[in-house]
């Protein structure tokens, strides 16, 4: 069960931006900013309000350092994302999602097994265990698929763009740009790691205190994303709210109801996975943060793959890329078999 939950978790995720897809008249600042503030803030602190007693008792009954910890982990996705962006102007797109995946698997996976997290997680078993082996194994494999995943990328920019009679680059980087891009993006690539390292490192003392005051275990998890999603959103709110203000668009947000339902919809397909992901990682047990977190990354990258299909991005691209990005998600499947393998070890054991 937590493998499927976290499963579900990545392919909503992956496949969450649809409502993007249909906007016609918000841009990045816009929809960035309603989404964030209600995914990151009112979502969960509304829900958790609602579902937990006495839940500020219990806040301040965790460890501060412990708050702050997760907080500066969330800060630090938020920062990734922004870089995300700034790349797929630099590198492209196919570049950056391929070096970002690949670091992120890589370091998501094996840094709770080096530094065990809280609660059941820290009796995660050894990198250079039996189970821990695997699971590094799973990441190897994954790497691979996300490597030819970014070949199929660029070879479907390739050929549409030459159909489009555009030069067959996947950038036009200035001068200098290309060389800081690819900086970024490995920077990016291992803070994006943050988003599963604030609840792995938090959940532990968060989800004991909530539930010694009358929580359930469900909402006592989203008792956790609450209290650590703030760090997230000094980034991915205020970021979006000084690009409207120093450009005037603040205006655009009152004048399209119909794109403000689309951008919180978007909001919402990016909560409910978070509470799906760090439930299934429970679930999981003394290694879910790092199968976690790996299923979670390979079913992202295919629910991503996915919505490509369905959206028409691979409408005419066949050949090699599209015999790319089938052996891609093949690799990918294979990827979570191990890992759910190494999780049935890591139980075992």
């Amino acid at each position: 069960m937590g493998v499927l939950v976290v499963a579900v978790s990545g392919l909503v995720m992956g496949t969450s931006a649809w409502p993007l897809k249909l906007m016609r008249r918000f841009q990045y600042e816009h929809f960035g900013f309603v989404s964030m503030f209600f995914s990151l803030l009112i979502l969960p602190w509304v829900v958790t309000f609602a579902a937990c007693p006495h839940v500020l008792a219990a806040y301040g009954s965790v460890p501060a350092w412990t708050l702050v910890r997760a907080n500066l982990f969330s800060l630090s996705w938020g920062i990734a994302q922004v870089l995300a962006l700034l790349c797929f102007v630099r590198i492209g797109v196919s570049l950056t999602y391929g070096i970002l995946c690949s670091i992120g698997a890589a370091v998501g996976v094996a840094v709770p097994m080096l530094c065990k997290a809280s609660g059941a997680f820290a009796q995660a078993p050894d990198l250079l265990s039996k189970a821990g082996l695997l699971v590094m194994l799973g990441a190897g494999v994954m790497i691979v698929g996300v490597y030819y995943a970014s070949l199929a990328g660029f070879g479907r920019e390739r050929m549409q763009q030459s159909g489009n009679g555009a030069t067959a680059t996947t950038a036009q980087p200035g001068k200098g740009s290309f060389a800081a891009g690819l900086i970024m993006v490995i920077v990016s690539g291992f803070l994006s790691t943050g988003w599963g390292f604030a609840f792995s490192y938090a959940q532990g003392p968060v989800i004991e205190a909530v539930k010694g005051r009358g929580a359930s275990d469900f909402f006592a998890g989203i008792a956790v994303w609450a209290i650590i999603l703030p760090g997230a959103g000094l980034v991915n709110i205020l970021y979006p709210a000084c690009l409207m203000a120093r450009n005037r668009t603040w205006n655009v947000l009152a004048r399209h109801p119909r794109e403000m339902g689309l951008a919180l919809l978007y909001g919402l397909l990016f909560f409910i996975p978070s509470v799906l992901l760090g439930q299934g990682m429970l679930m999981l047990g003394r290694l879910g943060a790092s199968v976690g977190w790996g299923l979670a990354q390979g079913t992202l990258i295919l629910g991503g793959q996915f919505l490509g299909f369905v959206s028409g991005e691979w409408r005419g691209v066949g050949g090699r890329p599209r015999a790319q990005i089938y052996g891609a998600i093949v690799i990918l499947i294979v990827a979570m078999m191990i890992f759910a393998l190494a999780n049935a070890l890591a139980q075992q054991g």
